[in-house]
């Protein structure tokens, strides 16, 4: 996770460098909360992984005297198709709209949340698509 870890910080060097520099040269105070907050969106994850990388066993990735074969495993299970995702986005959406047009789009994002929380509910009980 070292290569993840660094490019994260790295990300995060750069916008703290940029948002410092565009403070000095513009006084503007919301592109400058922007680019630290961007700044805070590499660093957080950059240094979980970071603190996480010296506790781990090196990857076969992270080596340098790894070979391929190092590498070559079983990835692991990955998890079947849903529709389930999509219509808690849409309710979700929905009920993030009602801050904006008015309270009468939260009662139909609040049933596609619920209908989507009921169908992952059975979909994982069931062990596959409903």
């Amino acid at each position: 996770m070292k290569i993840e870890a660094w490019f994260l910080v790295g990300l995060a060097i750069f916008f703290g460098l940029v948002g410092a520099v565009y403070w000095f040269l513009s006084y503007e105070d919301a592109g400058t909360v922007m680019l630290f907050g961007t700044a805070l969106l590499g660093l957080l994850p950059g240094g979980y992984y970071l603190w996480w990388s010296r506790r781990m066993a090196p990857r076969p990735e992270d080596r340098s005297d790894a070979t391929i074969a190092a590498g070559a495993s079983v990835i692991g299970s990955f998890p079947g198709s849903s529709i389930w995702p999509f219509i808690a986005g849409i309710g979700f959406a929905l009920v993030a709209l009602a801050l904006v047009f008015g309270l009468w789009t939260a009662l139909p994002g609040f049933s596609l949340v619920f209908s989507a929380m009921v169908g992952f509910i059975r979909e994982s009980r069931r062990g596959g698509t409903v």
